[in-house]
């Protein structure tokens, strides 16, 4: 290359870095073959490692420590998608950073070049501050696909005003993401105002959610603001929607609808300006079927369905949801669980979900009196559980492949490994054992 093409080439790389910098998310540019090629200071003080320059590496290696890239690896891919669709491609993924494995999004958007095949990508990424991929005192924790999937889908719906439905069996947090979707929105300063439907009549709900007028029915001594304009400003959460009186469902239809309301008893009209999420583990399409719960009502809450996952569904973030769980109940020392209660977790199925682990994980550690939690702490019903199938039988193909090129990349201990994976160190060889490592 001659010294002129040389000096166009750094005076072009400069120029880009310099737009880069423009922008206030970590972004970098990425060529057709995997490497990084500029950043921007926010993506080296967000993800940068001391001592490993980014600018050079591939990016799978930097992201995810592998050493092929990620569709070969097990995982979703956006240059690949980005490269066959030639438009911008979003994704959830989690990154090793300098802070410990984190959720991060993903926009990849490639530059089609004079010939009109793609030349590069930018790609921009965003932490996702309400999940977390390492024990927490609060909030969502998790790792598993089938958790991922519903992060993703809450990512989507959380900067935007569309009315969101939670669906998923008992137990499973949806109180949790719905908190998540409003700490997410632009109504976050605002408040999060529950309204739980369950056992509520007709007038006891209306009472509750429109509020009433002083002298409105016996024993009401004043006058009480409702949950609906309480939330104003922020996001109203109807938690159990499929419980609600087929009576009841008119006037909460006009209240989405129209944002308006009159109190119990009262001739004045009050609006509230807010965002809904509701929730329900019933099956709300056989109940409009049914004729149990309106048909209009449906279609005007359920505009952005996302699926919570049962805990039989992502039963690899069990012990990210132990530790987490463990330091929600005990705000001092938190206790441990030993290998072979954490194993006999793993097999029990949980028809309560979360809500069913941490009441197990409660007792236990009431029965546990020097901080660690065995299988005799247990209750019955989890120690009569049949052992498992061969380790072999178990895992899927994908996963091993993954943790083989994990193994092949990292570099840390054992223990190490297994923390940044969220395994246990005795799961963790067991997977290695099937590997033939």
């Amino acid at each position: 290359m001659s010294l002129i093409a040389t000096d166009l080439a750094q005076s072009q790389m400069s120029a880009l870095v310099s737009y880069l910098e423009h922008d206030p998310q970590p972004t970098i540019v990425l060529d057709t073959g995997y490497n990084i090629i500029a950043a921007n200071t926010a993506y080296q003080r967000q993800f940068g490692v001391a001592g490993k320059p980014h600018v050079g590496a591939k990016c799978y290696q930097v992201s995810h420590q592998f050493a092929v890239p990620c569709d070969q690896a097990g995982e979703h891919c956006p240059m690949r998608k980005a490269h066959a669709s030639r438009v911008p491609e979003r994704m959830l993924h989690i990154h090793h950073t300098p802070r410990g494995p984190e959720h991060v999004d993903v926009e990849l958007r490639p530059i089609i070049g004079a010939s009109g095949a793609v030349v590069a990508y930018v790609e921009r990424l965003s932490s996702v501050a309400v999940a977390s991929v390492q024990p927490q005192r609060k909030g969502l924790v998790g790792r598993s696909p089938a958790f991922n999937e519903a992060l993703s889908a809450l990512q989507r719906a959380a900067p935007a005003p569309i009315p969101v439905l939670l669906q998923g069996e008992s137990g499973t947090g949806k109180e949790l993401f719905a908190r998540a979707l409003h700490d997410g929105s632009p109504r976050a300063s605002g408040p999060l105002v529950v309204v739980d439907c369950t056992g509520l009549t007709e007038t006891l709900l209306e009472s509750e959610l429109f509020g009433y007028e002083k002298g409105a029915f016996t024993g009401a001594l004043q006058r009480k603001i409702g949950l609906a304009e309480a939330a104003h400003g922020g996001t109203l959460f109807l938690d159990e929607i499929g419980e609600v009186p087929l009576a009841m469902q008119v006037k909460l239809l006009r209240l989405i609808e129209s944002g308006s309301f009159r109190p119990v008893g009262s001739l004045r009209t009050v609006h509230s300006d807010f965002r809904l999420v509701a929730a329900t583990h019933k099956p709300l399409k056989e109940m409009v079927a049914a004729g149990t719960f309106r048909q209009d009502l449906y279609y005007r809450i359920s505009a952005f369905p996302i699926r919570l996952p049962a805990l039989r569904e992502r039963s690899d973030d069990l012990p990210l949801l132990i530790d987490s769980l463990l330091r929600r109940l005990d705000p001092g020392v938190v206790p441990r669980v030993d290998p072979q209660a954490l194993e006999q977790l793993r097999l029990y199925t949980y028809p309560g979900n979360i809500r069913e682990l941490r009441n197990i994980l409660e007792r236990a550690r009431l029965f546990s009196d020097d901080g660690m939690i065995r299988l005799a702490d247990l209750p019955p019903e989890l120690r009569s559980t049949p052992p498992p199938a061969p380790p072999g039988r178990r895992r899927g193909g994908k996963d091993l492949e993954q943790l083989a090129h994990a193994l092949e990349v990292f570099e840390g201990s054992r223990s190490e490994l297994a923390k940044a994976l969220g395994l246990s160190e005795r799961t963790l060889y067991r997977r290695l054992k099937a590997l033939g490592l």
